[in-house]
């Protein structure tokens, strides 16, 4: 556990090597931040209207818990191991007494603690800024299934992360383009980063539900806002646990082949 707490202290002091990287990550998220507020802002113009499913409160309470769920979930240090596997730094970790997995994902964690503190100030700022309407959720059964999901979430997210970082083994050269696919594209999209995936047709949705997607950021917010209730919680949590069980046992398989497969190139 030393080694570990060691880990998570110095990969936090790096998260300040490179600022330039973190502040652009930072405004990035801001200013998308910015551009779904202005636009739900406007198609809620009216005080009294309900779309969706959602008041005014709750829409714009959905866009700022992006910035919050986003900051904790999203951010991840775990990009660099295809980076590693393809230079072939990954040797330098198999000879040493540490686990892998938990290396990283503790530099995770460390990334998403500077993160979340960011995020919190950003949306103070934000709040006083653009003074918008919050909804505020004080049922504690209900907050306690929020922090529930967003620690499953976090798993499933290293572990989707973890599992596109492996194609260098096979594949080197495309070392970063799977994890730009998967994680710009494939990941921002189906998990409700851009916008509530409940606004999609409902043949849509059932399909995404079937995917570990929806889980990352849509389903935390949904149960933050109490738009999922009672026995619908405990299914989502259940699926989330699922995907999270089946995911770590796939990426296990294909990490163990892919070891065997790996050639240390540039060593």
């Amino acid at each position: 556990m030393k080694k570990y707490l060691s880990v998570f202290k110095i990969s936090f002091q790096g998260e300040f090597v490179y600022k330039l990287n973190f502040i652009m990550w930072r405004a990035r998220n801001v200013l998308q931040i910015f551009l779904v507020f202005f636009l739900w802002d406007a198609v809620f113009s009216q005080p009294n209207r309900v779309i969706f499913g959602y008041d005014r409160s709750k829409i714009l309470t959905y866009v700022f818990g992006l910035l919050i769920v986003r900051a904790f979930v999203l951010s991840a240090r775990a990009v660099e191991v295809a980076g590693e596997i393809s230079r072939g730094d990954l040797s330098n970790y198999l000879l040493k007494p540490v686990n892998y997995f938990r290396y990283w994902f503790t530099r995770d964690i460390s990334s998403k603690a500077l993160n979340l503190a960011f995020a919190t100030i950003e949306v103070v700022v934000l709040y006083y800024v653009l003074k918008p309407p919050f909804f505020i959720q004080t049922n504690p059964t209900i907050l306690l299934s929020f922090l529930a999901s967003i620690i499953l979430a976090v798993f499933i997210f290293f572990v989707l992360l973890f599992m596109t970082s492996t194609v260098p083994f096979w594949m080197p050269e495309i070392a970063w383009g799977a994890q730009f696919l998967v994680v710009t594209i494939v990941v921002e999209f189906l998990s409700g980063a851009l916008f509530p995936i409940d606004v999609l047709p409902v043949t849509i949705q059932n399909i995404l539900y079937l995917t570990p997607f929806p889980y990352l950021i849509f389903f935390p917010l949904q149960v933050y806002l109490g738009k999922i209730e009672g026995l619908l919680i405990v299914k989502g949590l259940l699926i989330s646990f699922c995907w999270a069980i089946a995911l770590r046992s796939l990426l296990k398989i294909v990490w163990e082949k892919g070891l065997r497969v790996y050639q240390a190139h540039g060593r």
